[in-house]
């Protein structure tokens, strides 16, 4: 049961995303913290809810005064990280630019050895590099 509501949270957040310098959650995690907040509620006020609509957010603000308020904080907690997340893997290229001319000079696009070579740089990188890395769930 717990695996359904893990995936239910995964697809509500799917459909509702596009996320300190904290790392952001990844979907699983996020998914996990809506499960545990928003799933008892889900289950009382919305199972026969069509899942990936988006309707089942709106059954959750139809029924805000009898849903914890934790439900909420964790339901925009977990958007606005996987929103960080997101905008981080999207500009991780042009912001780490700079470094991957610097440390990785030769190493070919694709199958992620870019990546691997700025991991592997990681002690040297400018921060804002080291940053954006974290944000974007790769370090």
């Amino acid at each position: 049961m717990k695996a359904f509501w893990v995936g239910l949270a995964a697809l509500l957040l799917a459909g509702m995303a596009g996320s300190a310098s904290a790392q952001t959650m990844s979907y699983a995690e996020a998914g996990a913290l809506i499960a545990r907040s928003c799933g008892p509620s889900i289950e009382k006020f919305c199972a026969k809810v069509n899942i990936g609509s988006g309707q089942v957010q709106q059954c959750l603000m139809q029924n805000k005064d009898k849903v914890p308020a934790q439900c909420f904080t964790d339901y925009a907690a977990a958007v606005a990280s996987l929103t960080k997340r997101d905008a981080a893997q999207d500009s991780a290229f042009n912001i780490c630019n700079a470094d991957i001319r610097q440390f990785c000079p030769g190493v070919k696009p694709g199958d992620a050895r870019i990546l691997d070579c700025l991991i592997t740089s990681s002690k040297v990188v400018r921060g804002t590099c080291k940053q954006v890395l974290v944000d974007a769930g790769w370090q």
